[in-house]
C-alpha cells in the first residue's frame, strides 16, 4: 500500500522519454519478472527502480546497473524470487541486500531502511516500510529517485529538477551526510563532474574539508571502486578544468602526481586513451620515474595481476632511455618477455608524453597489436631424446641459455648452435 505523502505528494504520472524509457527497461530485460515475484508476493508488497538507473535515464544515459528498492524484508525477498524460480545470492543481508541473477542481468535489490547509526564507513540499519524515510538516508537528491515499472516517479526530494537544473544537492546537511560515509566525499566529486551546470556550493566544499581525514577510515577497495568511476578520460578533462575538485582529489590521492597530462592531449592522444582501460589511466598517474608508483601500490589493494602490469611499465621508464631502446629489435625482446599487452602499454605511455606524436610509435603499436609471440623451436623433450640429457637442473639450465640466444639472435637459433650450447 502506497503512503498518503506517495499518493498526493510525489508521485509524476508522465509519458515523457522518462517513462518510455522506464517501460522499455522493463520490457527488454528480465526486470518485469523482478516485479511480478515481488507485487505478487502479498496485496501490499511493492518494488521500485532507483538511484542510478532511473539518474541514467532521466539524463538520456545508457543504463549498465538495475538497483531496486522493496518494502519486503530480505527473507521475504528470497521467498519470492524462490517461488518464481528466479536465482539469488545473499549478497549483503544484514543491510537489506538480495542480489538477484536472470538471463545475464544482475539485480541489487535492497529492503527500504533508515540508519540506525554510522561511524562514517559503515551503517546499522533497520528495515522500514517507509519510502520517503529511505530516501531520506541516501546520498544526494538526485540519487533519491524512485519509479515503478511503468515510469511513474516517486521523487520526495525533487531530484528530478535538480538533475535537469545541473545541481547536486545533498539530502539534508552535508556535513552530516558526509559523516555518515566519507565516501560519498569522492561520490560527490563524481556527479559534480558528471552532472553539475553550476558552481560548487561554497558551504557544501567547506564541509567536504573539513572531513577530508574521514578518508582514512575508508577501505581501499571501496576507494579504488569509486575511483573507476570517475577515472575516464572525459570525466578527468572535466575535473583538470575545475580548480576545487581538482584540490580535493589530490587531497585524497596525493600519489597523482601526473594527473595534469590529460589536459593537455591531442586528438591523437584522445583518441588513443579512448580504448584503455582503468589500470592504464592510473598508470600515466603515478609513474614519475620515482618510487610514487611503487607507494601507490603498496598503499592500495590491487591484483596482482594490475601491480605486475603497473610495475612493468614504471621499471621500463626507470631505466635510462636511449636511442636502441625503442628499436623493434629491443622492442621484440620485452614482447616476448613481457607480452602484448605490456609492450602495447609502453608504447602507449611513450606517445601520451610525448609533446609531439611520432609516427613510429603508431607503427609499432600496429605491428604489436596483430603480433603473434613466438615459440621457441627447441623444448625440453626434444633436448631429453637428441642429447639424453636427464629431466632436472641441468635440462632448466640448457634450456634458458638456448632461450636466451634465440631471443638475442631476432629469435632464430640453428642446429649447430644448439649442439654448441649443450656440449659446452
Amino acid at each position: 500500500m502506497r503512503s498518503f505523502l506517495d499518493k498526493i505528494f510525489s508521485r509524476s504520472n508522465n509519458l515523457d522519454h522518462i517513462s518510455l524509457n522506464v517501460q522499455d527497461l522493463t520490457k527488454k530485460t528480465p526486470s518485469y519478472k523482478i516485479f511480478r515475484a515481488i507485487n505478487s508476493y502479498s496485496s501490499e508488497s511493492e518494488i521500485r527502480y532507483v538511484g542510478g538507473c532511473i539518474r541514467k535515464i532521466i539524463n538520456k544515459e545508457k543504463v549498465d546497473d538495475i538497483d531496486l528498492a522493496t518494502n519486503l524484508e530480505p527473507k521475504q525477498v528470497c521467498e519470492a524470487l524462490k517461488k518464481n524460480n528466479i536465482k539469488y545470492f545473499e549478497s549483503g543481508t544484514e543491510h537489506g541486500t538480495i542480489t538477484a541473477i536472470e538471463d545475464n542481468y544482475i539485480f541489487e535489490i535492497t529492503t527500504l531502511r533508515k540508519d540506525v547509526s554510522t561511524d562514517g564507513r559503515h551503517a546499522k540499519v533497520e528495515f522500514s516500510k517507509d519510502w520517503k524515510e529511505d530516501a531520506s538516508r541516501r546520498d544526494f537528491t538526485i540519487n533519491s529517485i524512485y519509479s515503478d515499472k511503468d515510469g511513474n516517479l516517486f521523487d520526495p526530494f525533487n531530484g528530478k529538477q535538480d538533475l535537469e537544473n545541473g545541481i547536486v544537492n545533498f539530502i539534508g546537511e552535508a556535513d552530516k551526510r558526509i559523516k555518515e560515509d566519507y565516501l560519498r566525499i569522492l561520490r560527490y566529486l563524481r556527479f559534480f563532474l558528471n552532472y553539475s551546470k553550476q558552481q560548487h556550493n561554497s558551504e557544501n566544499i567547506k564541509k567536504l574539508k573539513i572531513n577530508i581525514s574521514g578518508i582514512l577510515k575508508l577501505s581501499k577497495e571501496r576507494l579504488l571502486d569509486e575511483l573507476k568511476k570517475i577515472a575516464k578520460l572525459e570525466t578527468l578533462e572535466k575535473l583538470l578544468k575545475d580548480k576545487i575538485s581538482l584540490e580535493l582529489i589530490l587531497m585524497i590521492f596525493p600519489e597523482f602526481r601526473n594527473i595534469k597530462i590529460f589536459s593537455k592531449l591531442n586528438s591523437i592522444q584522445k583518441d588513443l586513451l579512448k580504448e584503455k582501460d582503468f589500470i592504464f589511466l592510473l598508470s600515466l598517474m603515478i609513474i614519475d620515474e620515482t618510487d610514487n608508483a611503487d607507494y601507490f601500490l603498496y598503499k592500495f589493494n590491487i591484483s596482482n595481476k594490475d601491480k605486475k602490469r603497473i610495475k612493468s611499465i614504471d621499471n621500463f621508464f626507470k631505466e635510462k632511455i636511449n636511442s636502441k631502446t625503442f628499436t623493434k629489435n629491443n622492442m621484440d625482446k620485452i614482447f616476448y618477455y613481457k607480452g602484448k599487452e605490456v609492450i602495447l602499454d609502453i608504447l602507449c605511455h611513450k606517445i601520451i608524453k610525448s609533446k609531439k606524436v611520432d609516427n613510429s610509435f603508431k607503427e609499432l603499436i600496429e605491428h604489436y597489436e596483430k603480433k603473434i609471440t613466438p615459440i621457441m623451436p627447441v623444448n625440453g623433450d626434444f633436448l631429453m631424446k637428441k642429447y639424453k640429457i636427464p629431466e632436472g637442473k641441468q635440462l632448466g639450465d640448457k634450456l634458458r641459455i638456448i632461450e636466451d640466444h634465440w631471443v638475442k639472435n631476432n629469435f632464430k637459433i640453428s642446429d649447430k648452435d644448439v649442439d654448441n650450447i649443450v656440449n659446452s
